[in-house]
């Protein structure tokens, strides 16, 4: 085993894999048919518990990039080739497989491969819309050597001041929407029609994680587990209290509700990864995180290989997901979705996580798979 491996951010790239894949199983009980769609109470509630606790999933994957790789120790070219090489082959692959393969149930018929393919020059496919994470990554890349001499040489107390800046800025979208509720317009300090970039546009957004990863590395030491606990519950319940509750307050109560998209984009606003409450979560959960320090025979034998398989398992997931989700809602969809939705989550989640890891694994088997898969 390679003795240079952190145990925790191991344990943490697992987990946070599982919850992507649990995000992605809870969206059919409120999307659907091109638009929000909640078919009952049951599902919104389940959308509501579930996927509200698993909205760090993405933050963290950004944080272990950060604890790994910043600030930047080799040359910005070495850095750019190694870092865009290793996602940009895989990015290119996928963005094709997606485009040109209808996913599970697709009416081939009417499947508008050429389109697809057009569309994929300038963005990922409608059906693999996780891929905007890798588009995300490549953007963090760029920028880490830009503030690499900057986290290099900044004190505790500058980067602190940064990061309550930075939080500040993910309570910009509520600011939004009161300035709508009492102007009539969502643009707050300085942003117009006409102009995106206010006042706290270059100190927000997802980069604010790959400060954070810095800080705990250099500034935030192992703590006991009562210590990390007594931080990291409040965060997680204030913040957790602010992710479900604007997403359930939000929600029309009148069963089925049907809309356009738009309603799931405002009621997903507090989900957005660089909202207030994801980010309270978020430093819970890697608080906790860093205590999961265990490196026997399951950190050896099953934890480092899905960890090495974890980039490629993302990428793929979406295949899979189609596919077991049909299944579990044949199976499953006939029980009461007070308790079926929920088994139908968990159910798809897990089997999905399994399924994924087997073709990723038989994928890096062949030659070339840093290409498809990163290994």
């Amino acid at each position: 085993m390679d003795k240079e491996r952190i145990v925790f951010l191991d344990w943490l790239r697992v987990v946070a894999c599982l919850m992507v894949m649990g995000v992605h199983s809870i969206e059919p009980f409120y999307l659907g048919d091109g638009g929000t769609l909640i078919t009952c109470e049951a599902n919104g509630f389940w959308s509501t518990v579930l996927d509200s606790a698993l909205r760090a999933a993405v933050p963290l994957f950004i944080m272990t990039s950060s604890y790994l790789l910043f600030p930047v120790k080799q040359s910005t070219e070495a850095f750019f080739r190694r870092r865009l090489s290793r996602v940009g082959w895989p990015l290119l692959s996928w963005v094709l497989l997606y485009a040109l393969i209808p996913q599970y149930g697709t009416d081939w018929s009417t499947y508008d491969f050429w389109g697809n393919i057009k569309h994929a020059v300038l963005n990922f496919p409608d059906a693999a819309g996780h891929l905007w994470f890798m588009y995300m990554l490549i953007g963090v890349y760029l920028a880490m050597p830009l503030l690499s001499p900057w986290a290099e040489k900044v004190s505790r107390r500058g980067e602190r001041a940064f990061l309550f800046v930075w939080l500040f800025s993910t309570t910009i979208p509520f600011w939004r929407e009161l300035a709508m509720l009492v102007f009539g317009q969502r643009m707050v300090w300085g942003e117009a029609f006409w102009n995106e970039f206010g006042t706290f546009y270059y100190v927000s957004g997802l980069m604010g994680y790959v400060v954070l990863g810095h800080y705990f590395k250099k500034h935030v030491p192992t703590m006991s587990w009562q210590r990390t606990l007594s931080i990291a519950i409040p965060l997680w319940l204030v913040g957790y209290a602010i992710t479900a509750g604007w997403f359930w307050a939000t929600m029309p109560k009148l069963f089925p509700v049907r809309d356009d998209i738009m309603l799931a984009v405002f009621m997903e606003t507090s989900w957005c990864f660089s909202t207030f409450g994801v980010a309270l979560t978020t430093i819970a959960y890697f608080l906790v995180a860093r205590k999961l320090t265990a490196n026997g025979a399951v950190y050896r034998r099953l934890i480092v290989p899905l960890s090495r398989l974890s980039f490629g398992m993302y990428l793929l997931h979406i295949f899979v997901l189609t596919i077991v989700f049909s299944f579990m809602t044949e199976w499953f969809g006939h029980i009461n979705p007070w308790a079926g939705t929920p088994l139908i989550i968990v159910l798809t989640a897990a089997c999905t996580f399994v399924l994924s890891a087997l073709a990723t694994k038989l994928l890096s088997l062949l030659p070339g798979s840093r290409y498809i898969v990163g290994t």
